[in-house]
């Protein structure tokens, strides 16, 4: 009875120890790819639990998720020989776990070398304003750069983003100068188009008003009124002297003085002007007797 009791007890123990040696589990998010005899087999195993021949096969396990790798700043001059420091982000998952362990030793490792020269190669092509702009272009032609070595080995490169420009401080006091210069040639812009339609505006006004006299001296003593509302400035109207003349004949019933004209020298037909102002002709042949 006892041999019989260590024999089950032994078996029990070899086919656990059996069963730890042939079973593999694989998570949900990876996906198992088995070397028998050095060779790869190509049936993937999936998620759950697997068995493998002992010393026989090995399983390698390849993640399937959706793998975020930051490109380290890149250093590049652009088409317009302008020194930059880019930077991007990189996000791809592995497709064919058999060819991501086969044709590539490092997946990762190769794909962010790849993803470095690409930059490095689209800042090269590309201008200043472009990089600052027009990024989703860039973004689109950085992944295309990247999916043509990435596709043999089973990666899809499912998006790639240009994250930071760096410009040197030079460069950035420049921009800043020239977009206030843009900025001040806006505003002259706008207040010569607001004088523009001032100016038309106050011509209709004038040929309006020149219709009508009553209204032009309307539009004075409203003016007169709005400054005088200020109470801080003098106000000077200009007033003819002959208005001032005739209201002083009226107050002291004499006429008001005419103001004599003044004499020229001499007409041009050589006639001299008298004092009651009237000009007559000189007598040629009595001045021809003197």
């Amino acid at each position: 009875m006892d041999v019989v009791l260590s024999i089950l007890v032994i078996a029990v123990l070899l086919a656990g120890v059996a069963f730890a040696a042939t079973a593999r589990v694989v998570k949900q998010i990876e996906r198992g790819v088995v070397f028998r005899l050095g060779r790869v087999l190509p049936e993937v195993r999936e998620p759950g639990l697997t068995a493998i021949i002992p010393v026989v096969d090995r399983l390698k396990r390849v993640n399937m998720q959706v793998v975020t790798m930051t490109v380290p700043a890149q250093d590049g001059i652009t088409r317009d020989n302008v020194t930059v420091r880019v930077d991007a982000v990189v996000y791809y998952r592995v497709m064919d776990p058999v060819k991501a362990v086969i044709e590539v030793q490092d997946y990762a490792q190769a794909i962010a070398k790849v993803a470095q020269t690409s930059l490095r190669s689209i800042i090269g092509k590309s201008e200043l304003d472009d990089l600052l702009c027009n990024r989703e272009q860039l973004n689109q032609g950085l992944e295309l750069m990247l999916d043509s070595p990435a596709m043999p080995w089973g990666i899809m490169i499912d998006r790639v983003e240009i994250k930071d420009v760096e410009l040197p401080e030079s460069m950035k006091r420049s921009m800043s100068r020239q977009a206030e210069a843009e900025r001040e040639r806006r505003s002259r812009i706008i207040t010569a188009d607001g004088e523009f339609q001032a100016s038309r505006k106050l011509a209709e006004a004038a040929d309006t008003m020149s219709g009508t006299p009553a209204a032009l001296q309307l539009r004075l003593l409203q003016t007169m009124v709005e400054v005088a509302a200020e109470k801080n400035s003098t106000l000077v109207l200009p007033f003819p002297v002959e208005m001032l003349r005739y209201f002083e004949a009226v107050a002291t019933g004499e006429p008001a003085p005419v103001r004599p004209s003044v004499p020229s020298a001499r007409e041009p037909d050589g006639a001299p002007a008298t004092d009651d102002g009237v000009r007559r002709p000189v007598e040629r042949g009595r001045r021809a007797d003197a």
